[in-house]
C-alpha cells in the first residue's frame, strides 16, 4: 500500500544559499503575517470570509505594489505554499483541532515549502529554485529506490541548524500479524507501563541538562540587547534546547517503533496534556516527558504497518478501577503507588492494573464492532470519573 512519507536530513548551505534562503524565509513569514491580517480584519469589520482563492488574488496585486516588490526576488512557490498553510490552520482552528493562527516571528524556527515545480530531483542531488547548486545533503539514510519527492521543505531552527524534509510516496509492507495485543498506562515515574508488566523508564532528558540550560540563560539575560555576544549567548541557549528535544525526540521514536512491532492492537488513554500542564507542581515533568507527541507517533506508525491503535476516553477510571472485580474507588492520590480492593481483596500495584484495564477498555471496543480509528474511539464504562494522571 502506497503511503506517504518524510525523510529528514541535515544539510549545509553555502553562504549564497543562505542569502537566498533567509530571503525565502523572510519573505514566507511576510506573506503569512499579511494574509493573517487580511483574514481576521475581513471578518470582523466587513463581515467576510477570505479562504485561500482569495488570499492568493489579493497577493498579485501585494507584489505589483511598490513598497514590496522584493517579494518578486524570490520562488512564487513558496509564497503560494505559506497561504496553503494559513487555510489549513484555519480549518483546524474551526474544526477544533488548534487555537486560532497567530503570527509568526523572525526568532522562531523558520520554513519554506517548495512544490514540485520548484526543485530538480536528479537521483541523489536536489537543485531548489533561484539556486545554481545542489544542497550539500548529509545522507545519513537512503531514498526508496525509484522514487520522485513530490513536495520538499526546508527549515532553519532556533539553533541555526538547516534541515530538509523530502515527501515520498512509498510502498510500506504491513507487519506480519501477530496475536499480541498491550495496554498502555503513561505515567512520569516511568514513561510507559505495559498490561504485561514491562516498565518503560522516563530518561528525564530535561533534568539532566537543566543546570546547564540555567547558567546558559543566565549568561544571556546578562548580556546588552542588540550585541554580537547576547546574539551568541542566545544561540548557545537555543542549542541546548535542541539538544533535549533531540534525544527526547530519538527515545521516543526507539519506543513507539518497538511497540508497534510487537502488538498488533495497542490501547492508550487519550489524556488532554493542555489542561494537566495547568497544574504548576507537575508542569515541567509533564512537559519533559513528551506523551503527545509518543502517541503521534503510535498513531502514524501503526497506519503504516497495519497495526490497530484504539484510544480510550480520558473520563475512562483506569486507575481507581479494580480489573478483577470492577470496583472503583472513590478517590486515590498519586501518592498511592499500590492499594487493595475493598471489594474483592486483590492488590493492586496502581499502574499495572491501570494498564490492564485501559487493554480491557480498548477491547471491549473493538468488539463491539466500533471504528478503531486513532483519537476515534471512546468508552465510558462506569461512573466518568476524572482518574489522573501524573504517574
Amino acid at each position: 500500500m502506497k503511503q506517504k512519507k518524510a525523510y529528514k536530513y541535515r544539510f549545509y548551505p553555502s553562504d549564497e544559499q543562505k542569502r537566498i534562503l533567509a530571503q525565502t524565509f523572510g519573505c514566507c513569514r511576510y506573506v503569512y503575517n499579511w494574509a493573517l491580517r487580511q483574514r481576521t480584519d475581513a471578518y470582523y469589520q466587513h463581515g467576510e470570509r477570505l479562504y485561500y482563492e482569495g488570499t492568493a488574488q489579493r497577493l498579485v496585486t501585494l507584489k505589483k505594489q511598490e513598497e514590496t516588490l522584493w517579494l518578486n526576488e524570490v520562488s512564487s512557490v513558496p509564497l503560494q505554499q505559506a497561504l496553503r498553510h494559513l487555510d489549513k490552520a484555519f480549518r483546524n482552528f474551526f474544526e477544533g483541532r488548534a487555537d486560532y493562527p497567530t503570527f509568526k516571528k523572525k526568532r522562531n524556527q523558520q520554513a519554506a515549502t517548495y512544490a514540485s515545480n520548484a526543485f530538480t530531483w536528479n537521483a541523489r542531488a536536489l537543485t531548489l529554485a533561484k539556486m545554481d547548486a545542489p544542497l550539500d545533503i548529509t545522507w545519513h539514510r537512503p531514498l526508496p529506490d525509484g522514487c520522485k519527492p513530490s513536495r520538499v521543505t526546508i527549515t532553519k531552527d532556533e539553533a541555526e541548524r538547516y534541515f530538509v524534509s523530502i515527501l515520498v510516496e512509498e510502498d510500506i509492507a504491513p507487519l506480519e500479524v501477530t496475536p499480541k495485543m498491550v495496554g498502555l498506562d503513561l505515567g512520569l515515574k516511568s514513561m510507559v507501563i505495559t498490561s504485561d508488566g514491562h516498565t518503560y523508564g522516563n530518561p528525564k532528558f530535561f533534568v539532566k541538562d537543566e543546570k546547564k540550560l540555567a547558567k546558559a540563560q543566565r549568561r544571556h539575560a546578562t548580556k546588552k540587547k542588540g550585541s554580537k555576544n547576547r546574539a551568541k549567548a542566545r544561540l548557545n541557549v537555543a542549542r541546548i534546547h535542541k539538544k533535549i528535544a533531540d534525544r527526547r525526540r530519538d527515545y521516543q521514536h526507539q519506543l513507539s517503533a518497538r511497540i508497534i512491532r510487537e502488538n498488533q492492537v495497542v490501547c492508550v488513554e487519550s489524556l488532554q496534556v493542555k489542561n494537566m500542564v495547568k497544574n504548576h507542581c507537575l508542569a515541567k515533568a509533564i512537559s519533559d516527558v513528551g506523551w503527545s507527541e509518543f502517541v503521534r507517533q503510535l498513531e502514524y506508525k501503526a497506519e503504516w504497518y497495519g497495526r490497530t491503535l484504539v484510544r480510550i476516553d480520558k473520563w475512562y477510571p483506569s486507575s481507581k478501577r479494580c480489573f478483577d472485580c470492577g470496583h472503583i474507588l472513590d478517590s486515590l492520590t498519586l501518592d498511592v503507588r499500590s492499594w487493595i480492593c475493598p471489594e474483592c481483596g486483590v492488590q493492586h500495584d496502581r499502574d499495572i492494573n491501570a494498564a490492564k484495564n485501559v487493554l480491557a477498555a480498548g477491547l471491549a471496543v473493538a468488539a463491539c464492532g466500533e471504528a478503531v480509528r486513532p483519537g476515534a474511539v471512546k468508552t465510558k464504562p462506569g461512573k466518568p470519573q476524572r482518574s489522573r494522571k501524573a504517574s
